[in-house]
């Protein structure tokens, strides 16, 4: 059994960079050609984004939301594009973008007037996003050439790409053709590299193309499609969340377990109680029934989750005891897997990894590596 770093409570979640290479070269694959702008939002997914940074370096690029984390990158000596995928709120932040030299997406009217007005220290490069049926950000196709002809004659702006947002790639069936067709109108002739692509786009590159893509989910080794799985599109779990059994009780037939007590033993039973719950990321409302590693093998959780414990039916694993170990999603368990039994999706789980819990990361040559 792998140690746990430096804790009383042996919970950790553990960083995999080498699954981060491996899904990355997996991007270059589906998207030969292409310019990869890695997406690290959130923390880079729930990852930790100082974490995998050096994970990334084959990447072009890098693609966040927010400006605070770019500039704490740029401070590690980053060098190259960094884009702000909401683009900036106010006309304030638009001298801290020139002078990090971050790219900015641009999706409102407010957001060219402002880029209209400023006088910066350097120009920045734009990212104009068209409005193709998500209806959220951007532009209505009609509008896009406006924007561009503005853009170009504003002195705050050095270039200009176009992008667009995929609301349905990750279905099946043709849901590609009517927003490329509403990106085709709001482009048309224009003389600008497009951004098309998320991680499903990425996936189905033949469908859609583009000049530069942005992968983010499967980076992490989740998958963006409901109905297949991240280990049939080649992709590694980043991340591996485990803990251990830190008690085993002996339950007869009508005995209860957890919360409501809800759930009864219909025999005799061992219930491993694994220290990890909902204060810990783990989905409340996660069911009966949802796997869990212990031992290598899959149980099935047994009562509700609660705070700090989650309980499973280890009846089929007699050598589990205290100190036996448990994954919860991971390495062996697909994250997808545990989020589907939750009715959620594997991004949520990955992002809602509680501060309280350790990360180790793992490094590229396969030791169990630092905590960070």
């Amino acid at each position: 059994p792998r140690p746990f770093p430096r804790m009383a409570r042996p919970i950790c979640a553990e960083i995999d960079l080498a699954a981060i290479e491996t899904n990355l070269e997996r991007v270059r694959r589906c998207a030969p050609g292409a310019e990869v702008m890695a997406v690290v939002k959130a923390d880079g997914y729930g990852h930790g984004l100082l974490r995998i940074l050096p994970a990334l370096q084959l990447a072009d690029g890098l693609a966040l939301i927010e400006i605070d984390a770019a500039l704490v990158v740029r401070g590690t000596g980053e060098r190259r594009p960094i884009l702000l995928l909401e683009g900036f709120f106010e006309a304030a932040e638009l001298d801290a973008v020139a002078d990090a030299n971050l790219s900015v997406a641009v999706h409102d009217a407010e957001q060219v007037r402002m880029l209209e007005r400023a006088r910066l220290r350097r120009p920045i490069d734009v990212y104009v996003k068209a409005n193709t049926g998500m209806n959220r950000l951007g532009f209505a196709p009609g509008d896009v050439a406006g924007v561009c002809e503005r853009l170009e004659r504003a002195d705050a702006v050095s270039s200009i790409r176009l992008m667009m947002h995929f609301a349905r790639a990750d279905e099946n069936g043709d849901t590609l053709a009517e927003p490329l067709a509403r990106f085709e109108r709001a482009c048309g002739s224009l003389p600008y590299p497009r951004s098309i692509a998320n991680s499903a786009g990425v996936v189905r590159y033949d469908e859609v193309g583009g000049a530069v893509v942005r992968p983010g989910i499967m980076l992490y080794g989740a998958t963006p499609f409901a109905g297949r799985s991240a280990a049939s599109l080649g992709l590694a779990p980043a991340m591996t969340l485990r803990s251990k059994l830190i008690g085993v009780q002996t339950l007869v037939a009508g005995d209860a377990v957890g919360y409501g007590g809800l759930y009864r033993a219909a025999s005799p039973m061992r219930i491993g109680v694994v220290a990890c719950g909902y204060a810990d990321g783990y989905p409340r409302l996660a069911p009966s029934g949802t796997p869990v590693l212990v031992c290598g093998e899959r149980v099935p959780m047994a009562g509700r989750v609660s705070m700090d414990m989650v309980t499973v039916d280890v009846t089929s694993v007699p050598q589990a005891g205290v100190g036996s170990d448990v994954v919860l999603w991971g390495a062996g368990l697909p994250v997808d897997e545990v989020a589907a039994g939750a009715s959620t999706v594997g991004y949520e789980l990955l992002c809602a990894v509680a501060p309280r819990v350790p990360f180790a990361v793992r490094s590229r040559t396969g030791d169990p590596g630092r905590v960070a």
